[in-house]
Formats: structure tokens, C-alpha cells, sequence
């Protein structure tokens, strides 16, 4: 008996019928050829791949039938030897139930390989080498979405790995592929294993698998004894529980690290690969077949003969059911993969792909109809078994009402969909399905955005090309139109005519920079707006590429706008705000988020430890501590940068302001369009004034106190809104005053400035009272969170009392006036 290595836990979990027995009682069956083969073009996650046949083609086994189409794709080969009679649309296994393209390959029942190329010497070459045949075998991940193999483990080749764990857990219920894969190809799975060792070389290789496989487990300690792998791969057995076969459930059980929320296990040094995989990779790099086949389980009671059968990939169902002896007169649904995170499949033609390792043929006594949905009792059963420690209640919540960002917020794309808060849930809800819709929908809504961010880009480059044309054509008009210069004019008099002359000149250059730096800025914000999204969604490959081009532009930029100072030197100004200061205080709001997250984290563990007695309850206490001084240092860090940034962009805009009033020499023209501007801006700050008012408003009118009205940040963006249109109405005046132009200035009836300020400080100080007896209350709610609260008290009455100061002191104003 080999030592196993050390077995931790995780949160939640379930222990459903595992009803795997059945599917183990005969040996591994191998189906004869159907009529044909359909082969899907997408079999994993990412791109479809390019067909390289056209129809009409004889092609051979192990054949290359189609290339990957991009970073996320893969090879696509020949299960058998044949003819291409078609490439269509066909139904394929998917829960959309939809048509996709797919290559139709009739057998010619000879089974013809094409030249085989194996890399025996893979140890002598490069891993980029390796990398590229697994690539070009078309390897991906057996066990759970395909993710093509190649590019997992470059991933891996950039970090220094901890851990490299095979997935051999197979949690599942009725899902026997795995085990019966050990069983029969245990020595090609440990070579398979250290064939993925030499490419990732991580510091230990760990094997998780259930203790309900005991043949397995034999099978495999007996094969590293034999091959005197002791030292280089561990055992670990772990309890049946399901889904401990989920990626990151398994690495809390093997390693006892939990995977931060948006991030992948090889940003914590851990790479994880199924047992069918590590075969696949075997059988490319030492016999050097392609991925042609998978072993399937065929399980459930409309079954005479259920059994695990190696199929060739395109195989139509419907052929495995013939196989296997399928009563369809007892069939109540097929399901392609296990009960709790299969599909159903309406049409039993759909094809056998890659990651399919399961077809559930269940009766309706097996696999009952649900019950009606009910409304939920809050009994908090599907909090406790969720494996991701989610809250599956608020996320139902905010799903059904349609508030995705919060859903986001409240990490709906951690879930996994394992479908046990389903499985404990006493009013029937189909909780996982809610939690599908969310993602689609919020998918959705990125993808809109991205395209509408296109469009605006799109519409600014085409309207600061027209402005470029229209200055350019300008310029020609006004060269035309100046007269020649007489030859006997005074020499006095010929340097300001050429100074004249060159005055159209520096202005049509300074206008073209002008245009130069909008489009500039327009690309710097896509590339921004580009790298943001692709750091969420951890695209490690076009991250770097993304950085140096932002890089590259901002540089771009500044020189743009230094070339623009110098053709036109501006006057003096107040110290502009960087970009390395606004992230600063970014920064600081992120790290104040995240402290005072793992301050209730830590509660939450020891209002646990209190409620079972644990030993390290003193040791949480210390933490406790340690984690409320960190959160309220943050805090006054993050108050006191805040407060230095809006110092700094009030100077600014003094600076701008004197600036643009000390700039009295502009032309009519440049004064009519400053005004025009001010006045449109004016026009949308009072719109967005009275349509804030409206809103408060209507709140009132539907009962709301003034607390929920304070929640919804509308009186706080009312404040802002009227701050904005006097400061708007204020620069308008200034404006007139400085042009002599009095059908500049704000027309009667317009609020004096003053008054506005009054208005505004009244709302604030208002807006200050209730957000200081609202947290009064909460202290009283929620008396384990004091520490926090008092501190936020504390900058509410201090703000209150600034409000009240500066209120008190326009009054005083007012009243001298």
C-alpha cells in the first residue's frame, strides 16, 4: 500500500445515489462502424474549427479533416477511414438543442490508418515542440468543457507550478468513464501523467480519486510501484462527495488553497488534467494516434445492457442506444452526461463529441418529472451545501428581478452549476437554470457593449476626419482668397504681412494636432476599454500585447500634445492630475473594499468557531483585529487621498478658468462657439436637474421614506446635477461679460449662483442627517459590525458638520449681498 497524501475539505457538498454499479458489470464494449459519422466543427470551448476536406473526399483514418481557428481552437481528424458526402448543419449535443456546421463522413468499413508520426524521443525535444504535436493531435480536456490541452499548459510554462493534479475523482452519479478507463489503461495513463509532468514540472503530482473505486486504486498503486514512481506521484483517496470532482472543489480537498474569485488554479501554481486526457496524450506522443475516440458510459434503466463502450467520435447516439439494447417504450428522457449537470437531448441523432462521457437513458420511476416551482421559504439548505460558498438565495433574487450587476457582484460566475442547491431545494426552484439565464444575459449585454464602444469609436474617427477636411478646405478658401503681395510694398511693412500670412498657417496646423489628439484619445480609450475587459475574463495571451499597445499610444499621445504646446505655448497652469494619481486613490478604494471584505469573512468564521466550540477561536480574534485596524487605516488613507484629489482638480479648473478668461484676444467666431457649447451644456445640466426632481418625486408619491430615497443615490445626484448647471451658468456669465455680448448671458429668471449654492449645501447637509440616522439604526441591527459602523459615523458627522459650516457661511453671504 503506497502512502496517500493528506485529505482536507471543502464547504457544502451533497451525497446523492451514486448508481455507478451498474454500468461496470460488463467489460469495455467496442460498437461496430455506423452508416456514418457526423463530426461536429466545434467539440470544445472557444473557436470552430476550419474544415480542410471538401465534399466528395476519400480521407483516412487519423487524417487531418479540419485546423483550429485561433488561439481557443483545435485539430479536428478522422475517426475512420471513408468519404465525405457532405458538410452541413446538423443537430448537435448541445442544451441550445440548435444546428451547427458539422463534416458527414460515410465508412468504407476498412479502417485504413494514414501515416502515423509519434514522438518517441519527446524527452529529448523542446516542450514548444511537444506543445505543437499535442496541438496538431487535437487534445483537449476530456473531463469537462474541452479546453484545448496546448493551451493550458503554455499557461503553466509561465508560472512556477506547486501542484500538477489528474483528475480521477469522477463524482458524478451513474458517470463510470473514468474508473473503467483506469482499470483498463492504467500503465498508458501513469506514462500519460509523466509525460504531462515533463511539460508542466511542477514541484509534486497529485492523483485525487474517490474511495468508491477500489479496483482503480489497486490498479494504479500497483503500476507506480512497478514503474518506482513513488517518490514523483502520490496517491490522494478522497471521501465520496459530491462534486468533489469539480476543478477547484478538488484542489481545496488535495491542497487545502481556495482559488480567489476570478481567477483560474494556475495563478495559485496549480494545474489540474483529467485521466482521460493524460491517455489521449499518451496515445498521441507515444503510439501517435490523434484523438479519435472516448470512452462513454451507456447507463440508466431503459438499459437491457448498460456497460462503458470506446466509441469513435461522431458516432450517432441513436446507434449506441441500438448497441446497448435501449427499450424505448420505457425511454422518459436521454440525457447526455449525469443527472445533475447533463443535458437532455431532444433528438437522439446529435453525434458523440469529445466531452461526452455519459448517455443517461432514465425511465420516468428513475428520473421523476419535477415538481411545480413554489415560492421559496428561505430554509438556507442551498447556502449550506453550495461547494463555492455562494449565497444561491440572493443570487435567485436578483436573477428573477432582472438586477444582473448585482448578481455579478455577488460572484454569479463562480458558480459552477453542480446543481446541489437544486437537488436540496423543498420548493422545487430550478436554481441552476436562473443562474444560467443571469450569465447569458450579462454575456449579452458585455457583448452590446463592446459593440456599441465600436460604434462610438467608429462615429468619432469619422467625425474628427470630417472636422480635419473641413479645416483643410478652410485653409485653401481663405490662401485663395488673401491677395498677392505687391512687389514695391515698404520693407517695414513686409514683416507683418508675412507674419499675417503665417497666421492661417499655425492655426490650420494647430487644428489638424487638435484633431490628431481627439482620435488619439478615442484609440487610448478602446485599447483601455479593451485590455479592462480582457484582464476580467483572464485572456493571459493578449493581456501583455494589450499592455504595450497602451502603452505605446499614451506615448503617442503626449508627444501629440507636446507638439501642440509648443506650436501654441498656454499660459501657466496649475499641476495637472495624472493618471498614476487617480489610480492611486483607485487603488486605495479597491484595497479598503477588499479589507473590510475579509474583516466580515473573518467574523462570519468566528461566529462559526463560536457555535462549535473550535480551538483556534482566540487565533480568529487575533486576525479579527489585525484585519479591523488594517480596514480603518485604509480608510483614512482612502479619505485623506480623496480629499487631496479634489483639492487638486479644484485648483485645476481654477487654473483652467483664469486661463480661458485671461485668453480675451480669441476671435467672434471662437467666443460664438464657446457660447453655443456652454449654452447646450447648460440646456442638458437642467434637464438632468429636473428629471432627477421628478424621480425623488415619484419615490415620494409611491410611499418610500426618505431613507430608501437616500439608498437610491438620487438626491446625491441631484446635488451634483445643480452643482453642475450653476458652475455651467456661472461660466456662461463670465462669457457674456468678457465679450460685451449680452445675448450670452442667462436670461431673466435665471437663479442666481449664489442661490444655487444655498440650495445645494441645504441638500447636502439634508442628504449628510439622513445617512447618519440611517447608520445609527444599523449600528443597532447589526451590533457585530460596531468597529465598522462607528468609523463610518464618525466621517458622516464630520462631513455633516463641514456642510452645515460652509451653509452657514453662504447665508451670511447672502445676507451682506
Amino acid at each position: 500500500m503506497l502512502p496517500t497524501a493528506p485529505i482536507f475539505d471543502f464547504h457544502g457538498g451533497i451525497h446523492p445515489e451514486q448508481n455507478k454499479t451498474q454500468s461496470l458489470t460488463l467489460p469495455l464494449g467496442r460498437p461496430k462502424l455506423p452508416k456514418e459519422l457526423v463530426l461536429p466543427l466545434g467539440q470544445h470551448i472557444g473557436q470552430a474549427s476550419r474544415p480542410l476536406v471538401s465534399v466528395g473526399d476519400s480521407v483516412l483514418k487519423g487524417q487531418t479533416i479540419a485546423i483550429n481557428n485561433g488561439f481557443l481552437s483545435s485539430f479536428l481528424h478522422a475517426p475512420t477511414s471513408g468519404k465525405i458526402i457532405a458538410i452541413e448543419d446538423r443537430a448537435i449535443a448541445h442544451p441550445s438543442g440548435l444546428s451547427d456546421l458539422c463534416i458527414i463522413l460515410q465508412p468504407d468499413n476498412v479502417e485504413r490508418w494514414c501515416d502515423l508520426r509519434p514522438m518517441p524521443l519527446w524527452q529529448e525535444s523542446t516542450k514548444t515542440d511537444v506543445l505543437t504535436y499535442l496541438a496538431e493531435m487535437g487534445i483537449v480536456g476530456m473531463g469537462g468543457a474541452g479546453f484545448p490541452t496546448q493551451v493550458k499548459l503554455q499557461g503553466a510554462q509561465k508560472n512556477n507550478l506547486e501542484y500538477l493534479i489528474i483528475n480521477a475523482a469522477e463524482c458524478e452519479p451513474y458517470i463510470t468513464a473514468d474508473d473503467m478507463l483506469m482499470r483498463e489503461k492504467t500503465a498508458q495513463l501513469v506514462q500519460g501523467i509523466q509525460i504531462l509532468q515533463f511539460l508542466a514540472e511542477a514541484n509534486e503530482v497529485l492523483i485525487g480519486i474517490e474511495d468508491n473505486k477500489p479496483q482503480a486504486i489497486e490498479q494504479l498503486q500497483n503500476e507506480i510501484r512497478a514503474r518506482h514512481l513513488e517518490n514523483q506521484i502520490k496517491l490522494a483517496i478522497v471521501p465520496t462527495k459530491y462534486p468533489s470532482g469539480g476543478e477547484k472543489q478538488l484542489i481545496q480537498l488535495l491542497t487545502d488553497r481556495e482559488v480567489p474569485s476570478g481567477k483560474h488554479p494556475i495563478d495559485i501554481g496549480i494545474i489540474c488534467q483529467n485521466v482521460g486526457t493524460c491517455v489521449a496524450i499518451y496515445d498521441a506522443v507515444v503510439l501517435g494516434q490523434p484523438l479519435i475516440s472516448r470512452i462513454t458510459t451507456l447507463t440508466g434503466d431503459a438499459f437491457s445492457q448498460p456497460q462503458n463502450v470506446e466509441v469513435l467520435l461522431g458516432t450517432p447516439i441513436d446507434h449506441l442506444l441500438e448497441y446497448a439494447d435501449c427499450d424505448d417504450a420505457t425511454l422518459q428522457r436521454l440525457i447526455m452526461g449525469g443527472p445533475m449537470m447533463g443535458f437532455t437531448l431532444e433528438n437522439p441523432s446529435v453525434p458523440v463529441v469529445k466531452t461526452t462521457n455519459c448517455i443517461l437513458a432514465a425511465t420516468a420511476k428513475e428520473l421523476p418529472q419535477p415538481e411545480p416551482e413554489q415560492a421559496c421559504i428561505r430554509c438556507g439548505m442551498c447556502e449550506q451545501v453550495c461547494p463555492a460558498s455562494l449565497l444561491p438565495q440572493q443570487l435567485l433574487w436578483f436573477t428573477k428581478s432582472q438586477e444582473f450587476e448585482k448578481a455579478e457582484h455577488y460572484n454569479l460566475f463562480d458558480c459552477i452549476e453542480c446543481g446541489a442547491c437544486s437537488y436540496v431545494c423543498p420548493s422545487s426552484i430550478p436554481l441552476v437554470q436562473y443562474y444560467r439565464h443571469g450569465k447569458s444575459e450579462i454575456r449579452d449585454a458585455r457583448e452590446a457593449n463592446i459593440k456599441s464602444d465600436h460604434a462610438k469609436l467608429r462615429f468619432e474617427a469619422r467625425k474628427a476626419r470630417q472636422e480635419a477636411e473641413a479645416a483643410e478646405k478652410e485653409a485653401k478658401r481663405l490662401a485663395r482668397a488673401k491677395p498677392a503681395p505687391k512687389k514695391d510694398t515698404d520693407k517695414k511693412v513686409a514683416p507683418a504681412t508675412q507674419t499675417e500670412t503665417a497666421k492661417p498657417s499655425a492655426n490650420d496646423a494647430s487644428k489638424k494636432l487638435k484633431v490628431d489628439i481627439a482620435i488619439a484619445k478615442a484609440k487610448l480609450k478602446k485599447l483601455e476599454k479593451t485590455l479592462t475587459t480582457a484582464q476580467e475574463e483572464e485572456r493571459t495571451e493578449s493581456i501583455t500585447q494589450l499592455q504595450l499597445e497602451v502603452n505605446e499610444q499614451k506615448n503617442t499621445l503626449s508627444q501629440l500634445e507636446n507638439e501642440l504646446s509648443t506650436l501654441a505655448p498656454a499660459p501657466a497652469k496649475a499641476p495637472k492630475i495624472t493618471n498614476s494619481e487617480e489610480a492611486a486613490v483607485k487603488q486605495l478604494k479597491i484595497d479598503a473594499a477588499i479589507a473590510k471584505a475579509a474583516v466580515k469573512k473573518i467574523e462570519k468564521a468566528i461566529k462559526r468557531a463560536q457555535d462549535i466550540n473550535a480551538p483556534e477561536l482566540d487565533e480568529l480574534n487575533k486576525q479579527l483585529q489585525t484585519a479591523t485596524l488594517r480596514a480603518t487605516d485604509l480608510e483614512h488613507s482612502l479619505a485623506t487621498a480623496t480629499t487631496a484629489l479634489e483639492q487638486a482638480r479644484s485648483a485645476q479648473d481654477t487654473s483652467e478658468k483664469t486661463s480661458s478668461a485671461n485668453n480675451a484676444s480669441t476671435t467672434a467666431d471662437d467666443t460664438q462657439l464657446a457660447s453655443k457649447k456652454l449654452k447646450i451644456d447648460v440646456a442638458i445640466a437642467n434637464a438632468a436637474v429636473k428629471k432627477a426632481k421628478k424621480n425623488i418625486e415619484a419615490m415620494k408619491a409611491e410611499g418610500l421614506d426618505e431613507a430608501s430615497i437616500d439608498a437610491s443615490g438620487l438626491p446625491q445626484k441631484l446635488t451634483e446635477s445643480e452643482a453642475k448647471l450653476a458652475d455651467l451658468q456661472s461660466q456662461l456669465a463670465q462669457l457674456a461679460e468678457s465679450s460685451g455680448n449680452k445675448e450670452t448671458a442667462p436670461k431673466e429668471g435665471t437663479t442666481n449662483p449664489l442661490t444655487e449654492q444655498i440650495k445645494k449645501q441645504k441638500i447636502a447637509v439634508a442628504l449628510a442627517k439622513a445617512q447618519l440616522s440611517k447608520l445609527k439604526k444599523k449600528l443597532e441591527k447589526e451590533p457585530e459590525n460596531a468597529a465598522e459602523i462607528h468609523i463610518a459615523i464618525s466621517e458622516k458627522q464630520a462631513a455633516q458638520t463641514a456642510a452645515e459650516t460652509e451653509l452657514a457661511q453662504l447665508l451670511n453671504t447672502q445676507e451682506k449681498n
